[in-house]
């Protein structure tokens, strides 16, 4: 039972949040499919625009299974260019 609450304590301790600037302006569809593609890969909790700031996104992630600048990748790889703010 403690290896249970060991686990969940450092899960915890793993989960970072960071801001990225999405320099393109993405319409509706655009930004649910790059959020959409986001949450799907391992290591990433959710990834969300922020609400009338539609160039900038917050990214929760485990950062012992995926690296900031992993997540950059992949959202370049969708041919849009973006920067690490940093995080929150």
């Amino acid at each position: 039972m403690t290896g249970m609450a060991h686990q969940l304590d450092q899960d915890q301790a793993n989960k970072v949040e960071i801001v990225v600037h999405v320099n393109e302006q993405l319409d509706d569809a655009n930004r649910d499919e790059l959020t959409g593609y986001l949450a799907s890969i391992d290591g990433v909790s959710t990834a969300e625009f922020c609400p009338l700031r539609f160039h900038l996104m917050l990214v929760q992630y485990d950062r012992g299974r995926i690296s900031s600048q992993d997540i950059i990748q992949q959202i370049n790889s969708h041919q849009v260019n973006a920067q690490l703010i940093g995080p929150i």
